[in-house]
């Protein structure tokens, strides 16, 4: 059995060295959330030579489009969505001090080759299990983008989320370990 391992955020670059494929963890601390349309807008920014409207560096984006909040809840069912729908503007991302990124599924060999360039790691949360994680938010509050509703980008404040390495900085990825591991047998 794994030690789960305490991930304070923002994503100290140390700590995120030290994390390996396959390892639990639980996420402590501030992250953002960014779906395919905030992404584009960022990155887009970029291109314009524009500031962000939030500083990359350290942070963690969790590819998130939460529901809303019932009454007496800080928000909805907030399940990871598919992180190869942001495969293509991540690179960018990194390249701005991006540290971390949550979601679910395999990434491009082209976003784990700058994930180790900049030393990123790559964080998977259960999918399906999104009104369970949403009880680790402990505050959310639409950050920027509002008018792309629940693809705005969110600071959630979270506590005891629970979490796996997928893909550590030195590009070693259980997703494909795993697969491996199976073929084997």
């Amino acid at each position: 059995m794994s030690v789960i391992t305490k991930v304070c955020l923002p994503l100290d670059p140390q700590q995120a060295e030290t994390l390996t494929a396959g390892t639990p963890v639980r996420l402590y601390g501030s992250l953002y959330t960014a779906r395919d349309a905030a992404h584009k807008r960022l990155v887009q920014c970029l291109a314009k030579g524009e500031d962000l409207p939030l500083s990359l560096k350290n942070e963690l984006l969790y590819y998130v489009g939460p529901c809303p909040a019932r009454p007496g809840r800080v928000i909805g069912s907030a399940g990871p969505t598919t992180s190869g729908r942001v495969d293509s503007y991540t690179p960018r991302l990194l390249a701005e001090g991006l540290r971390g990124m949550m979601g679910k599924g395999d990434r491009a060999p082209e976003v784990v080759e700058s994930m180790k360039k900049y030393k990123a790691v790559y964080f998977t949360a259960l999918g399906g299990a999104g009104a369970i994680l949403a009880a680790k938010i402990k505050r959310a509050e639409v950050f920027a983008y509002p008018d792309l509703g629940p693809e705005a980008i969110y600071r959630l404040e979270v506590e005891d989320f629970p979490a796996v390495v997928a893909i550590d900085a030195f590009g070693n990825n259980l997703y494909r370990e795993g697969r491996e591991k199976y073929i084997r047998r």
